[in-house]
């Protein structure tokens, strides 16, 4: 049993679904499930529906999704060439579900609706691949996962009911392999007890395919991407990039912590608990050899490892009566962050001040020194950077960090943190 994800990117054209297609046809006799995100960008569109929707701009709201609902149906009727299959039924009953919800008066939270509306769009995407993998002999299993995951209703980042889930894969899941090889399913969404829809947060379809790989004891996860694997940098911001051929999950998990958009560290911890490999693989070209993230991995091997977070505030709090920053005084600054839930990136103590860097978002900002005011002196400075390399080698952070005023450093053994201004 193999889990396979496969993001928007894979789907975002009939050549590129067709691909997909491909790359499942190479893997005749394994038992697959198959976890699929939305369509390249309809996600945005969904949420621009939710918003004008929210605003009382029914006519926009309904107008956006009636432009989703044709370009996906010109989708499938290019994949199966004719308008008469049977998923069409399927597919226009997901809009009209839609479409009441869009009738409705907005009298709940923002949220509740945007996850009733966003959802749509692995609905339609899994049912379009679905019919279509059948079609050219890739005979599957369409499954709602809403019957399956189980969550709270925190919506837009809800939590899965681990016992009640495992227990609706065992059920209705694992039979379906009996008559199929392959089962098609939705990421990033849910359900609550009262068949509300929810959506599982940032990472949700890694961390769907996540939750399965631990529940059905999968073999290996593989996340298809339409990069060659893991990178040691972002490819936009710096040259020469190299692919790490293998890493460690803890790796991975420090790489997220310090900003780089890898792998979710939520969608490592099921994958980690039952010790199952992570693939992250290249659908452009699947004989390339990617990237294998598991329990252990030589760090020796690894070349430096570069984060850049751009938009940086770094926030300097001062006692106005010239006592230390002890731990008393710490414990409170750091329940004023908590409490407005903001993360702080780095952070350097003093005997009369604490400094920290933290993303620059002017409404959370200008609260926190409105609160910090009334018993520091605060100064900051905006439009830095934080540079992050581990297993940093000195010339190559030089020269990172030539024509570059730093403004605060940390460094360990293997990882180094510069805030810069330009």
């Amino acid at each position: 049993m193999k889990v396979f994800k496969f993001g928007g990117a894979s789907l975002e054209s009939i050549e590129r679904i067709r691909q997909v297609g491909q790359i499942v046809q190479s893997f005749p006799d394994e038992k697959l499930l198959i976890v699929i995100s939305a369509m390249a960008k309809t996600t945005n569109e969904l949420e621009k529906v939710a918003e004008n929707f929210y605003l009382r701009k029914k006519e926009i709201a309904a107008q956006l999704l009636f432009n989703i609902e044709q370009g996906h149906l010109r989708v499938a009727e290019g994949l199966l060439g004719t308008t008469e299959h049977p998923v069409f039924q399927q597919l226009q009953q997901f809009f009209t579900e839609a479409e009441w919800t869009l009738g409705e008066k907005p009298m709940r939270t923002y949220d509740y609706y945007y996850d009733q509306l966003v959802s749509l769009g692995e609905l339609l995407s899994t049912a379009i691949v679905s019919a279509y993998f059948n079609t050219i002999g890739l005979n599957n299993e369409w499954l709602d996962v809403r019957d399956v995951f189980r969550t709270d209703d925190n919506f837009r980042d809800a939590n899965i009911d681990w016992v009640y889930t495992q227990k609706q894969v065992t059920e209705k899941v694992v039979p379906l392999f009996n008559k199929t090889n392959i089962v098609i399913t939705q990421g990033f969404i849910g359900s609550t007890d009262q068949n509300e829809s929810v959506t599982l947060g940032r990472e949700g379809s890694d961390y769907s395919a996540a939750v399965f790989a631990n529940m059905l004891d999968a073999e290996s996860q593989t996340i298809w991407k339409d990069v060659e694997g893991l990178k040691n940098a972002d490819p936009k911001l710096f040259p020469n990039t190299v692919n790490i051929p293998e890493i460690s999950y803890a790796e991975v998990i420090e790489m997220a912590y310090y900003g780089a958009q890898v792998i979710h560290p939520k969608t490592i911890k099921p994958l980690q608990n039952k010790q199952i490999p992570l693939l992250v693989k290249c659908f452009l070209d699947k004989n390339l050899p990617g990237t294998v993230i598991r329990e252990e991995a030589d760090t020796r091997k690894l070349p430096p490892i570069i984060v850049l977070k751009k938009n940086q505030v770094l926030l300097t709090i001062t006692s106005k009566d010239y006592s230390f920053i002890t731990e008393d005084k710490i414990s409170d600054i750091y329940e004023i962050f908590h409490g407005l839930k903001i993360k702080i990136n780095l952070m350097q103590n003093g005997a009369i001040n604490f400094s920290c860097c933290i993303d620059n978002n002017p409404e959370k900002i200008e609260l926190l020194i409105k609160t910090l005011h009334q018993q520091f002196k605060i100064s900051y400075n905006e439009g830095l950077e934080l540079l992050t390399v581990r297993y940093y080698q000195p010339a190559m952070l030089e020269e990172l960090s030539n024509g570059h005023q730093v403004m605060l450093e940390q460094r360990s053994g293997s990882t180094i943190q510069r805030l810069w201004k330009k």
